[in-house]
């Protein structure tokens, strides 16, 4: 496991300084575990934006069938893919502008991160808010 993949500086940022994320995969399945971190993401003030080809509605927000038609400037993208489909997604998010990629925990794609890093866009892999948050009230 790479330890660049979690960067502190690229967790700290996307956690603390950004306001939009994109949640690749999230549909209105409660069980999922895109919805349960949707839903953390707008406890902590995040406003979220569901991508998914059906384009639901999902925890109140309008949903889209891709991140290139979303209308309006995306901090994160936050990626519920397999690792095999995840890159295209990174790649996608650098070119709509988006401040920072989060790749979900076991979701790795080593290409996808040094492609988006060396676009000047930070990205983090392998690991969930949840997750970083909860290190922080330890």
């Amino acid at each position: 496991m790479g330890s660049e993949w979690q960067d502190q500086h690229a967790v700290d940022t996307m956690l603390d300084d950004t306001a939009t994320w994109a949640v690749v995969g999230l549909s209105g399945d409660r069980g999922r575990t895109a919805y349960r971190i949707a839903q953390l993401l707008q406890n902590r003030g995040k406003r979220i934006v569901p991508v998914h080809p059906a384009a639901p509605v999902v925890l109140g927000e309008q949903g889209y069938a891709t991140l290139a038609d979303i209308p309006f400037p995306v901090d994160v993208v936050d990626v519920f893919r397999r690792s095999s489909a995840a890159g295209e997604f990174a790649d996608q998010a650098v070119a709509i502008g988006a401040r920072g990629v989060w790749f979900q925990l076991g979701v790795i794609d080593e290409g996808a991160f040094a492609r988006t890093r060396q676009a000047g866009v930070l990205m983090v892999m392998d690991t969930c808010p949840a997750i970083e948050w909860r290190k922080r009230s330890e």
